[in-house]
């Protein structure tokens, strides 16, 4: 069973456009906050916030070394919302299938 709480904070961090525009980038290869804030019409310190978020959701992991903090893709990190639609589909498919069933007697 999914924790809610670990469900909300993934699609939480998907819901923003910044968030995912991220963890497209990083999917590609590492980057560090500063890499990450070039091409954005955000600041330094907004991306770190956004990176909290997506840290905190368990979507990517960030390192420091030195000043520099580098982010990652956890690709297990999309497991949750994976899950969570694979449980939804299969309630939706049973629902679906449920009136064919009992048409035919096999309910």
């Amino acid at each position: 069973m999914l924790k809610h709480a670990a469900v909300d904070r993934v699609f939480r961090a998907l819901g923003d456009p910044t968030r995912r525009s991220i963890l497209e980038r990083i999917s590609r290869r590492p980057a560090s906050a500063s890499e990450l804030v070039r091409p954005m019409r955000v600041t330094l310190a907004a991306v770190v916030q956004h990176l909290q978020v997506l840290e905190a959701s368990g979507l990517i992991r960030t390192e420091k070394v030195g000043r520099v903090r580098s982010c990652r893709v956890r690709p297990e990190g999309l497991e949750v919302a994976e899950r969570w639609i694979a449980q939804r589909r299969a309630a939706w498919s049973e629902r679906f299938d449920r009136p064919g069933r009992i048409l035919e007697g096999r309910s």
